[in-house]
């Protein structure tokens, strides 16, 4: 008994003098050649003395005797057998992943400068979710999973997001399932939105890039407008199925006309080649805004794109105070924002280069013009023009979505 102490005592302190030197193979190897030299029970011992399980042991006892019969197992430069280890959820479940980003793409949001997302679902629902669904996951596969989409889990908690309407969450859920329907039919899908107003000429644009040391870029003090240059207003629109930006850079007044021209004109030069056959197109928008749902020029001028492409035009609105929701946000806005910072927005041509070199890893392809039309305030639509809007409400909140049909000729 005393020898058996001492042999592992010593089998023990020569694997600790080595094992963070070994790799996965060498430390098989090496607990098998002592289990080999100490004899009968040498597998239990060394198993005690070095952590590893029994049957690794027995496995590495396997290969020696191979390499000392001239029969290699694990070919030159590989740590395990062809085919060895175990398989990872995602290859073994092949739906497990496309099932997790549908429960999660419907909750999710975030910062529209970052574009990393978060879900508000906890760990644990989600994990019951995907059992009922009968997938076998474990927290830390879920983690793994959650991380290769680009999430990552934030405890649930309270956001000053202006008022939460009682029907908020089942919203989310009936654009998700719209727009997944959309999806599968090869129609196209848009998520729209105006960008946040920026100055033009030589101001201070937030973040920094690299530069030779002690010489920052100059700009102005103050942001005081430039009467000449003025200020831009990016209205963009981000193609669902193709990943694909599509920025129109108004130079006049954010209008639901200057909105649905956007989206003209992302239809003229983008959708129509994407979508030849196309029978219906969705757009997701924001509740307010030049796009929002009470803005009747908003529904008027849909109606004259309808009528041009001969295609209803359904619409869904987030609910008031979830802006940052918006797929185009996180999708679009996010990396022009990244890829413009601490650039001076000096010119119009400098605005359209930025914007039209946004690009991703993933395949993002971002286009862009300059609109330098007048898109005037004011403009009023009276109850009869309104009237003649052929909008279809939808069953579920017809405020927020709904259909606008052509008109027949």
């Amino acid at each position: 008994m005393k020898n058996t102490i001492k042999a592992e005592a010593e089998i023990k302190e020569r694997y600790e003098r080595i094992r963070d030197s070994l790799n996965e193979r060498a430390r098989r190897l090496f607990a098998a050649s002592e289990a080999l030299a100490y004899g009968y029970g040498g597998i239990v011992v060394v198993s005690r003395a070095t952590g590893l399980a029994r049957r690794t042991i027995g496995v590495g006892i396997k290969e020696l005797r191979s390499i000392e019969a001239g029969q290699e197992v694990v070919p030159e430069g590989r740590v395990r057998r062809p085919g060895g280890g175990r398989k990872k959820s995602k290859d073994s479940d092949p739906t497990l992943l496309s099932d997790l980003k549908r429960l999660v793409e419907s909750t999710t949001r975030g910062d529209p400068e970052s574009p990393l997302l978060w879900t508000a679902r906890s760990q644990r629902n989600l994990i019951a979710a995907l059992h009922e669904q009968g997938h076998d996951i474990s927290r830390r596969t879920l983690a793994n999973l959650l991380k290769e989409l680009g999430y990552s889990l934030q405890a649930n908690r309270k956001r000053l997001e202006g008022s939460q309407h009682p029907d908020r969450n089942a919203q989310f859920e009936h654009i998700n399932e719209t727009v997944r329907r959309q999806l599968e039919a090869n129609e196209p899908v848009i998520s729209v939105d105006t960008k946040k107003k920026e100055l033009v000429g030589s101001y201070k644009n937030a973040g920094s890039e690299l530069r030779p040391k002690h010489d920052p870029e100059e700009v102005n003090v103050h942001d005081f407008k430039d009467k000449e240059l003025g200020h831009v207003r990016p209205y963009g629109v981000y193609d669902l199925q193709h990943d694909e930006g599509w920025v129109n850079v108004g130079i006049n007044h954010d209008t639901a006309e200057f909105a649905v021209e956007s989206i003209r004109s992302w239809w003229d030069e983008l959708g129509k080649t994407h979508f030849p056959t196309a029978s219906s197109l969705l757009i997701t928008a924001d509740g307010g805004g030049s796009n929002g749902y009470r803005i009747r020029l908003w529904k008027v001028e849909i109606q004259k794109l309808a009528d041009e492409l001969r295609i209803p035009i359904s619409v869904c609105h987030f609910p008031p105070g979830t802006s940052k929701w918006n797929k185009i946000e996180h999708r679009l806005f996010s990396f022009i924002t990244q890829n413009w910072r601490g650039k001076p927005l000096v010119t119009h041509q400098v605005i359209i280069n930025l914007i039209a070199s946004t690009k991703t890893k993933t395949g993002l392809k971002v286009y862009s013009r300059l609109d330098e039309r007048d898109y005037p305030k004011g403009r009023r639509i009276s109850d009869n023009e309104l009237a003649r809007v052929k909008l279809v409400p939808d069953k579920f909140h017809g405020e927020w979505n709904y259909t606008i049909e052509p008109t027949e000729t």
